[in-house]
């Protein structure tokens, strides 16, 4: 069992690609803070509230110098979509078989129709320049979030 990274570890070191198919290394994010935030699926109900909030408080994040990058198992095709339908300012990752996620300890078993499956939860960190976690909230409420997570990154950086 993999454990869970929390509050002032170190990322776990990935590779995946982004919507446009262009590799991203945690290394490459290595240099000023980021919010890596974890959700289940395009275009779904609370997925596009967490979405579109992020999208409206992209100004306080740029701000900050901050990026925003969202991770879910959908594959490329489907986050353009989503990108393109909400007007989303902010990179989207393909984490297709999870590995990401379950380096974050974002997916949980759930019971689906009676069936066990993996799954998404919904999970955000706010990451510092050194790559270290200095928040995060898991499992994460939809409401208010991106003002939780403007003010832990405000806290941050300021």
């Amino acid at each position: 069992m993999i454990s869970e990274p929390d509050v002032g570890d170190r990322i776990p070191a990935f590779a995946t690609k982004d919507y446009e198919g262009i590799e991203l290394e945690s290394e490459d994010l290595i240099g000023s803070p980021f919010v890596l935030y974890f959700y289940p699926k395009d275009d779904t109900p609370g997925c596009t509230l967490e979405a579109c909030s992020f999208r409206d408080s992209m100004d306080m994040f740029d701000d900050l110098e901050t990026t925003v990058i969202g991770v879910s198992p959908d594959d490329a095709a489907s986050h353009a979509k989503f990108i393109q339908k909400h007007g989303l300012n902010f990179t989207l990752l393909c984490d297709e078989k999870m590995s990401l996620a379950k380096k974050f300890g974002a997916v949980r078993e759930k019971d689906v129709d009676g069936k066990k499956t993996l799954g998404i939860l919904r999970s955000t960190f706010v990451i510092d320049s050194a790559g270290i976690i200095r928040w995060l909230e898991r499992p994460v409420n939809v409401e208010g979030h991106s003002e939780r997570v403007l003010k832990a990154v405000e806290r941050l950086v300021k």
